[in-house]
């Protein structure tokens, strides 16, 4: 296994100097943020655009991978993590056309998996938004089969806020529809899986790689911390909203060793990819740079390197 990260929390340094920093500081890979360029909301980390996708070549592709070739980094994957079941049709359109266009721009890179979010209403049950995706999703589906990438699923329920609540805005967070969506849209989909999330959701981690061992095509490395006072404050009905704290692995409540002992047993052998969202860690480079610091020192000693 590789270690990794996501580019996101560097929204405003350009991608090479990211993977300069990155290989010096002993990381291997880089997973890419890839939200559409120079446009739109930015809500934290989402909207990072470290690619020109609009305008992107075979031959810009080409000369990106060689340049992070130099650094020693490579690509594990581009993420977009939007909602893709949006309840606005129009905004569903644009989204899911960003989605296609960084499928297309991974089979120009020579990247295997693109990360995301199947999407949900949040005022629609589970099922009711799996009845949708059945309707929205193959055709990202067939577009990732055509281009030869995979789709990794991350599995966080994207219930942070009030416009989120009850729902969430991604249905596929729990081993009830793993299964269904693996059934349904074949061996393209996969999950990119977030070990924090599991916590939250009291989903026992270990079973999870038991289980889905062969469908693991990326694994964020994200900690989650439960606050006790916030638990007590709100209870389990506000689905997480004022107790369930994103931290830097570590730092919470994932058991780090039992878990990458789990991945080695089930055979993964993709990267391992510190997702910074760490609010202890952030508003400036320097803090954001500490804490990939931090999170390497947690994790290399599980994955040791040769060279």
């Amino acid at each position: 296994m590789k270690l990794g990260l996501l580019t996101a929390p560097f929204a405003d340094t350009p991608l090479i100097e990211v993977a300069r920093w990155a290989s010096a500081h002993g990381y291997e890979q880089l997973e890419v943020a890839a939200w559409p360029s120079g446009g739109g909301e930015r809500r934290r980390y989402a909207g990072t655009a470290h690619l020109p996708l609009e305008d992107l070549s075979a031959s810009r592709a080409s000369e990106i991978v060689a340049e992070l070739a130099e650094t020693g980094i490579t690509i594990s994957a581009l993420g977009y993590y939007p909602n893709n079941l949006d309840p606005d049709p129009e905004t569903r359109r644009v989204v899911n056309d960003h989605t296609v266009a960084v499928i297309e721009a991974a089979s120009k890179l020579g990247v295997g998996v693109v990360n995301t979010f199947i999407g949900a209403d949040p005022a629609l049950s589970q099922d009711a938004n799996y009845d949708v995706a059945l309707e929205v999703f193959p055709r990202i589906v067939d577009a990732a089969t055509d281009a030869g990438v995979r789709l990794g699923i991350e599995n966080c329920p994207m219930i942070f806020s009030g416009d989120e609540w009850p729902g969430g805005k991604n249905v596929a967070y729990n081993p009830r529809i793993w299964r269904r969506m693996f059934a349904d849209f074949g061996p393209t989909l996969g999950l990119n899986l977030d070990p924090s999330h599991l916590v939250w959701l009291m989903i026992d981690p270990e079973r999870v790689v038991r289980e889905f061992g062969d469908r693991l095509w990326h694994v964020h490395a994200k900690d989650l911390q439960i606050d006790r006072d916030g638990l007590y404050e709100y209870g389990s009905m506000s689905a997480g909203i004022g107790w369930q704290v994103p931290r830097l692995p570590g730092l919470g409540e994932v058991p780090w060793g039992r878990f990458l002992a789990a991945l080695y047993q089930a055979g993964y052998d993709g990267v391992v990819c510190v997702e910074h969202e760490d609010r202890a860690f952030e508003g400036t480079d320097d803090l954001v740079k500490q804490g990939f610091l931090l999170a390497r020192d947690t994790l290399r000693p599980y994955l040791p390197r040769l060279d």
